[in-house]
């Protein structure tokens, strides 16, 4: 059977952060796994945001222009996060992600971060 949904295609394996942790864990983590970014999640499990390569860069500002080093995640990361639910369709998923230049979207279920699904993700499933 092909898969037809969001959740047929999603990882559920993820690297996720804290609001907490620090910045600079973080990009070694991003950088080490060759990540481009991850989600940021609180003690509950809800999603609360998304640190990126370009969220990571104003680390690099501070550092160079400013003199400071470091923060925590919650400092840098985006908050205003679009994402998708496991019931949506891959050939909707695939419009949005192409619409919208999106890498990849994290799957949310009830408020809680469940997945997160990829541009591959829907390339491999079509295969």
């Amino acid at each position: 059977m092909k898969p037809t949904s969001v959740r047929d295609i999603m990882a559920t394996k993820l690297l996720t952060f804290t609001p907490e942790t620090k910045v600079v864990a973080a990009i070694k983590a991003l950088v080490d796994r060759k990540f481009s970014g991850a989600p940021v999640v609180d003690e509950r499990g809800d999603l609360v945001g998304i640190l990126s390569e370009m969220d990571c860069m104003e680390t690099v500002v501070q550092n160079l222009y400013y003199g400071e080093t470091g923060g925590d995640v919650k400092d840098f990361m985006s908050t205003n996060v679009t994402t998708v639910n496991p019931e949506m369709g891959i050939v909707d998923l695939a419009q949005m992600l192409q619409e919208k230049h999106f890498r990849r979207l994290p799957v949310v279920e009830n408020g809680k971060l469940i997945g997160q699904v990829s541009r591959r993700d829907v390339l491999k499933a079509i295969q």
